[in-house]
């Protein structure tokens, strides 16, 4: 079994408007996931600095963050990142450069778990329809490479900012089955599933859903998605 989640934290400013890192800990624990993608895990202004420090997670969760940054002060790449458990290999990690008008990127890594090669990349997608277009073109063309095609599995998890049921969502589905998690956003009365969950290759589902607990309504303006998986040959 694999667990794994995609959490938009929102640089830990809670719906309280307070910002508190400690709390976005405390849900990544209560997901209990393998693997967590986040988005706007950084500050956006100056050095950017990450939002939950390595000291923190090593000392309050069982995650660790895979290398990206260009930035050593950063977790991520425009503010998108990727947190395993300890003890799941990282076999290789890199940035993807999206198309975009305001700073938007996506990060990748293959991991090493249970004997099967998984890629994983973490996006945050523009609010523009037509931008979300070219950065999923710009993501699928990405999955194309030769280095991707020899993973068993890819999962693609993020905040696609996508309203409708077209737009990138159907370009997405040409390569990808999209997990049915539900809505996400706005934590206080979801209306929205803005976070996705997606997979192709050696993965069947078993479970899925958005994670709202006490603490997960007030952490972030986001509700955390999960999926659940068995490895199939």
């Amino acid at each position: 079994m694999l667990k794994v989640a995609s959490y938009n934290i929102r640089k830990a400013i809670g719906t309280d408007r307070r910002r508190k890192p400690e709390r976005i800990i405390e849900v990544l624990n209560e997901i209990d996931a393998d693997v967590i993608a986040l988005q706007e895990a950084d500050r956006r202004f100056g050095i950017r600095h990450a939002i939950l420090p390595e000291r923190m997670l090593e000392a309050h969760s069982d995650y660790t963050a895979v290398p990206l940054s260009l930035r050593t002060e950063s977790m991520g790449w425009h503010g998108n990142a990727l947190l395993v458990r300890r003890g799941i290999e990282l076999v290789e990690r890199d940035i993807i450069h999206l198309p975009c008008i305001e700073p938007r990127g996506a990060v990748t890594a293959l991991v090493r778990h249970k004997g099967y090669d998984i890629r994983l990349i973490g996006m945050h997608l523009d609010l523009s329809g037509l931008w979300r277009r070219r950065q999923a073109a710009a993501i699928l063309h990405h999955l194309s490479l030769d280095s991707t095609m020899a993973a068993d599995a890819v999962l693609a998890m993020g905040d696609l900012n996508e309203w409708s049921q077209g737009g990138c969502l159907r370009d997405f589905e040409r390569a990808f089955t999209i997990a049915p998690c539900g809505r996400s956003y706005h934590a206080g009365r979801p209306l929205a599933a803005l976070d996705r969950i997606m997979w192709q290759g050696k993965l069947s589902i078993a479970e899925c859903g958005v994670h709202a607990s006490i603490v997960s309504r007030r952490a972030s303006d986001h509700l955390p998605i999960w999926a659940s998986f068995d490895f199939s040959d």
